[in-house]
C-alpha cells in the first residue's frame, strides 16, 4: 500500500518497509520521543530487531506541532538533571546524527511581573546553579539591553521587574529533529512502519506479546509505547488507567518579518511566550485549554488572549498578521512531570506525562527510555519518574516551571 510521506520530505532518507511479524522491540508512535528512542536502542544497547510503528505519517503528530523551545532551567533536582542532560545532547546532536536540526542557542528570558514572581525566579536561578545550570538574573534595564523589543515601561500593565535568563537555551528546528533521528535510526536497521494503526495489544498473563494493526498482528518481547496526548487510550489496552489528562494545545505564527526577537520570551504572568523562528515568522503559545480532549482544535477565547498578552510585552507587534494557527494534544500528570519506566504489565513500558515539555526532553527522554527498554530497569536519570510515585507520594511538582506551554 501507498505511504503518506511528510510533506515536502524526501522520501529517501530512510526505507518505508512492511511490519514484520515479529519484532524483539516494538516501540508505538513515531514522533521525536519514539524516534529517539529507537536510535538509541540500536547505537547504545545494540538492538537493533526494532519497530517503530505509527499510525499518520513519521512525525506527523505533536512533533509537528510543536513551539520547538529548548531549555532545562527547571527547579527540582530531578527534572534540571533530565533536561540539562538533554540540553547536552541537543548541543552535539547535529554532530552526532550528522544531519543539521538548527539548534540556535539565541538564550530564553522567563518575566517576571510581581514581587512573588521575582522571589521564585530568584530561587530557580540559585537552584540551577547548585545543579551546574547555566543561570542568570537580569533586572528591567538588563532585560531591555539583551532583548530591545520587550516593554518595560513601569507604566505597563504587567510591568517587568527582571527575569531570568539561560543563555544556552533556544529553538531548533522541529522536523529537522525527527528526520536526523528516523535517518539514522534507519540506517541501524530500525523498522520505520508508516500508516500502521495500533488496535490492540495483547497480553498473555502478567506479561505483553505484542501488538494488533489494522495491517495485522506483530510479535514482540518489549513493547514502548511513546504516544503524549493518546497514552491513556493506549494504556487501556493493556488494562491500565494512567494518571494522566490530555488537553488541546494550540500555537500560532505570524507573517514573516525582518529579525527582530534576538532570544525567546516567556511570561507565565501574561500567560505567553514568544519566538522568532529561522524563517522570520513570529511563534507565539499560551497554555493548555481547560477542558479533557483529544482533539487537536481549542478553543478561541484562548487564541484572543494569547495576542492580547503578547501585545502587552511587544506592542511592536500589533501590525503583524496572524499567519496560521494549529493545535496538538498533551497529556499532563498531576505533578506536572513526567512518567519514565516500567508498568505493572511485565515488557510493556511507558513514557509520557509530558506535558508542554516533551519535545526539550526529546534526545534525554530517547536516551533514558531506550536504557529502561534494554535493561528493564530505569537508568539513573528516570529513576524518580516512574508510575509508582502516584501511590508512594514521592511526587515532582513542576507546575510552577511548566504552567506555560514551553
Amino acid at each position: 500500500m501507498a505511504l503518506a510521506e511528510p510533506p515536502g520530505h524526501p522520501a529517501s532518507l530512510w526505507r518505508n518497509p512492511e511490519p514484520r511479524r515479529t519484532y524483539d522491540v516494538v516501540i508505538v508512535g513515531a514522533g521525536g520521543h519514539g524516534l529517539a528512542t529507537a536510535y538509541y536502542l540500536a547505537k547504545n544497547h545494540g538492538i537493533e530487531d526494532v519497530a517503530v510503528i505509527e499510525r499518520g505519517w513519521l512525525a506527523g503528530g505533536n512533533m509537528a506541532r510543536n513551539t520547538a523551545i529548548i531549555r532545562s532551567n527547571y527547579l527540582w533536582d530531578e527534572s534540571a538533571a533530565l533536561y540539562e542532560h538533554a540540553m547536552k545532547l541537543w548541543e552535539g546532536l547535529s554532530e552526532e546524527l550528522d544531519y543539521d536540526v538548527l539548534f540556535s542557542q539565541r538564550g530564553v528570558l522567563n518575566l517576571a511581573h510581581s514581587l512573588q514572581d521575582v522571589r521564585d525566579g530568584v530561587r530557580r536561578v540559585e537552584a540551577n546553579r547548585l545543579q551546574g545550570v547555566d543561570a542568570e538574573w537580569l533586572t528591567p534595564e538588563q532585560v531591555k539591553e539583551f532583548c530591545p523589543v520587550v516593554n518595560v515601561s513601569p507604566k505597563a500593565r504587567y510591568p517587568v521587574l527582571g527575569a531570568t535568563l539561560q543563555r544556552r537555551a533556544g529553538i531548533a528546528r522541529h522536523d529537522h529533529v525527527a528526520w536526523a533521528y528516523a535517518r539514522a535510526a534507519d540506517a541501524l536497521g530500525v523498522d520505520l512502519i508508516q500508516n500502521c494503526e495500533v488496535t490492540g495489544i495483547t497480553v498473555r498473563g502478567d506479561r505483553v506479546t505484542g501488538v494488533e494493526t489494522d495491517r495485522g498482528p506483530v510479535t514482540a518481547g518489549r513493547v514502548a509505547l511513546a504516544v503524549a496526548g493518546h497514552s491513556t487510550l493506549l494504556a487501556e489496552m493493556a488494562g491500565l488507567r494512567l494518571p494522566v489528562q490530555s488537553h488541546p494545545l494550540q500555537a500560532l505564527v505570524s507573517e514573516l518579518l525582518e529579525p527582530v526577537l534576538p532570544c525567546v520570551v516567556m511570561s507565565n504572568a501574561v500567560h505567553v511566550y514568544v519566538s522568532q523562528a529561522h524563517k522570520g515568522e513570529l511563534v507565539l503559545g499560551a497554555g493548555v485549554d481547560q477542558y479533557n480532549s483529544y482533539g487537536r482544535r481549542g478553543g478561541f477565547h484562548v487564541i484572543q488572549q494569547q495576542m492580547a498578552a503578547a501585545l502587552e510585552l511587544f506592542p511592536a507587534f500589533a501590525r503583524a498578521r496572524v499567519l496560521r494557527t494549529w493545535g496538538g494534544v498533551v497529556d499532563v500528570s498531576p505533578d506536572a512531570s513526567p512518567i519514565v519506566g516500567r508498568t505493572p504489565v511485565d515488557g510493556l513500558y511507558l513514557n509520557c506525562g509530558w506535558g508542554t515539555g516533551g519535545f526539550k526532553a526529546t534526545p534525554g527522554a530517547g536516551w533514558v527510555y531506550a536504557h529502561t527498554i534494554a535493561h528493564d530497569r530505569p537508568h539513573p536519570l528516570n529513576e524518580p519518574y516512574s508510575l509508582e510515585r502516584f501511590t508512594t507520594g514521592a511526587l515532582i511538582d513542576e507546575h510552577g516551571a511548566a504552567a506555560v506551554a514551553h
